[in-house]
């Protein structure tokens, strides 16, 4: 046989390469759903719309901020409007209970108010006054520092070290430090944000007014652009019922929740001795309603006005310690529930949408992240190409 009749011959059917691998040993490949270009539009998409609501803030958040108290005022409103009172009438009514129960109730604790800003300096006092005396008793954590940075120091300069103040020529390195802060600066600015906050309140509260005066305007045109198709319109109109069930359990949720913390924060705060139960009970069941850390604020701060009032840190552990255990029980067994058989969602999927808000628009968007996700979920609940952000971010 030639050489040319060697090269000729085939190998067995049955016969491998050694470098080939097995059929049988080969992992299967998972292919990505969709082009390349396709998930590189959605994600520039999604930077353009983060980017959109960051520079748009001043219009979304008081934009959000309306609707959310529309879903909440409009059963009463709608209530009012069958027994034949007009949307407008009942409208101006609701709006002028709020406004009334507002100014009332901060009339009625105005006094309280003026006496604890009286009492800020004496409570000043009384906390530098116990830090003295404990440091008298017992040497202070902070003088043991101190001595201990003066222990290092002499060591260093023993050993030829030169401390960090001086230069090699031993001569003392003299820094120019920079003038106090005036404290009309800060008033200045503290009396500019009251004055912006007081615009977007007013904002706000006419954008409601105008929400509750419409009534199911929107819905209607709503589902008029969806096109003539019957089963658009249907969809349609299942998302916005959707929307609006979940959002009016979750106020309604937020809102017993809140009255209940600050009842029980009351009771705690005036079995304690604390002074001004009453502004601090109020202020515990605002911060309520921002998810998870509205309660880490409050014990923080109740703690710092015991320190302030008592003197004492054991006092300052003690109303911390209360405020936490009514927080926990409530904000964190309770809540968690209640919101989500109203809204069916992930509570990790919650937490990170909180976070994601609040890193957006701040305070507000803490207040307003649930409700904003609540929305998503539903529309994307009834969207095909969207269903798997639903099943995300449900439970």
């Amino acid at each position: 046989m030639s050489v040319a009749d060697k090269t000729d011959v085939e190998p067995p059917a049955d016969s491998q390469s050694p470098a080939a691998p097995k059929a049988d040993s080969a992992l299967p490949i998972v292919r990505a759903p969709g082009d390349f270009r396709t998930v590189s539009l959605a994600l520039i998409a999604v930077i353009a719309v983060v980017f959109a609501l960051s520079m748009g803030s001043p219009v979304f958040i008081p934009t959000m901020l309306a609707v959310m108290l529309s879903y909440a005022l409009s059963p009463v409103v709608n209530f009012l409007h069958k027994w034949k009172i007009p949307r407008a009438v009942g409208a101006t009514l609701v709006m002028l209970c709020i406004v009334g129960g507002a100014g009332s109730l901060a009339y009625s604790l105005s006094d309280d108010l003026a006496e604890l800003i009286e009492t800020l300096p004496a409570a000043a006092r009384n906390f530098r006054q116990s830090l003295h005396d404990e440091g008298a008793t017992s040497p202070s954590a902070v003088a043991q520092m101190q001595k201990a940075a003066s222990e290092l120091e002499r060591a260093a300069r023993e050993s030829g070290v030169q401390p960090p103040g001086t230069t090699s020529s031993g001569a003392t390195r003299v820094q120019v430090e920079q003038p106090k802060l005036n404290i009309s600066d800060y008033l200045w600015s503290g009396a500019l944000g009251a004055a912006a906050l007081t615009g977007q309140t007013a904002i706000v509260l006419f954008l409601v007014y105008f929400l509750l005066i419409s009534g199911d305007t929107f819905r209607r045109k709503l589902v008029s652009i969806t096109g003539p198709a019957v089963s658009k319109k249907r969809i349609t109109i299942h998302v916005l019922d959707e929307i609006n069930g979940q959002i009016q359990r979750y106020l309604l949720v937020q809102i017993a929740t809140s009255t209940l913390v600050g009842i029980a924060s009351w009771i705690a705060f005036r079995w304690l001795g604390l002074q001004h139960a009453a502004i601090w009970a109020i202020a515990a069941g605002v911060l309520h309603l921002i998810p998870y850390l509205g309660a880490v604020i409050v014990t923080a701060g109740t703690a710092l006005v015991a320190l302030l009032q008592f003197g004492s840190f054991s006092m300052a552990f003690l109303v911390g310690g209360a405020s936490l255990l009514v927080t926990s029980l409530i904000g964190m067994l309770l809540t968690p529930w209640l919101t989500g058989r109203a809204s069916r969602m992930n509570p990790v999927v919650v937490f990170v949408g909180v976070l994601f808000w609040g890193w957006l628009w701040g305070a507000w968007g803490l207040l307003l992240g649930v409700p904003i996700i609540m929305i998503i979920k539903s529309v994307c609940d009834h969207v095909e190409n969207l269903e798997p952000v639903g099943e995300l971010l449900g439970e």
